[in-house]
């Protein structure tokens, strides 16, 4: 039992990561409606971004997580004006966009390799003299505390911008009928760029996040395959489903690892996705 402490704040740890990182996957899907496997690479490339910034260049960290950020935002907004845009255009289904979006997470995570190499890194520049704080016999890392505050002050400001501003507004009209929302004014395309920019700048949060938290490596899936999971399981193009997927997620292979040993942590969560899939398509919270 002196461990249920620990495991319990590795879920919590885990579950903000994995939240924040669906979150950013659905706000991509909330208006373009396909599976951006590309969004794996915006989250690497905003990961990246720091680690090239704070450790090797040596810009201060408050100013390289804030470039990472933009970097990875930026990344997103540029692949969906000269990728996915000019697809859209030609009228490609999105089956097509599935497939060109996993060319643009394969490309991407090349280009990381050549440049990064494709070993792990950290962003934390002295792991062992970080703060430490003790609950019950569990121990959360100042940074893991940081992640976890920065990631529910990202969901809460993401909730409040898609429900009560006319930004958000615009994106759920987009979403359910982009040619009706077409017709009163909205522009469509200006929407859909701003919304990348905010879906791969979230998705970069997480990068940095896991990034601090458990290390970087860019031949890795780690983090699209947390984001999709968990977005699938709380209910896909869902903002709360998001939070509820992922901390379900944590749960689910947290206590399958400490059961069954940690090399078993992905057979669990694929296993709650084909569980879902199976007999809740629509996740926990359906759109």
């Amino acid at each position: 039992m002196d461990a249920v402490p620990q495991i319990v704040l590795n879920i919590v740890i885990a579950g903000g990561i994995y939240s924040l990182a669906a979150l950013g996957f659905n706000v991509l899907y909330s208006t373009t409606r396909f599976f951006d496997l590309g969004y794996g690479a915006y989250a690497l490339v905003g990961g990246y971004a720091v680690l090239c910034l704070y450790k090797w260049v040596g810009i201060n960290l408050e100013l390289s997580l804030l470039l990472g950020v933009l970097i990875a935002g930026l990344t997103g907004f540029l692949t969906e004006k000269i990728v996915y845009r000019a697809l859209r255009a030609r009228r490609a289904s999105n089956t097509v966009l599935l497939i060109a979006s996993l060319g643009v997470f394969t490309l991407g995570q090349a280009a990381l390799a050549i440049f990064f190499s494709s070993q792990f890194q950290s962003l934390s520049r002295d792991i062992a003299s970080q703060r430490l704080f003790s609950i019950e016999s569990g121990v959360i890392t100042a940074t893991q505390l940081l992640i976890l505050t920065a990631a529910f002050a990202v969901m809460g400001i993401l909730v409040v911008v898609w429900r009560y501003t006319k930004f958000g507004r615009a994106v759920r009209a987009i979403a359910d009928d982009e040619e009706v929302a077409q017709t009163v004014g909205i522009d469509s395309e200006r929407v859909i760029g701003a919304v990348y920019f905010i879906g791969a700048a979230v998705g970069g949060i997480a990068g940095i996040a896991v990034g601090f938290d458990m290390g970087l490596q860019p031949l890795g899936m780690t983090i699209l395959l947390e984001a999709v999971i968990a977005a699938v399981v709380g209910g896909i193009g869902n903002m709360y489903g998001s939070v509820l997927g992922g901390f379900l997620l944590a749960l689910v292979e947290n206590i399958g690892a400490w059961q069954f040993g940690g090399e078993w942590k992905f057979a669990f969560a694929f296993a709650v996705l084909i569980l879902f899939l199976l007999y809740r398509p629509q996740g926990i919270l359906p759109k």
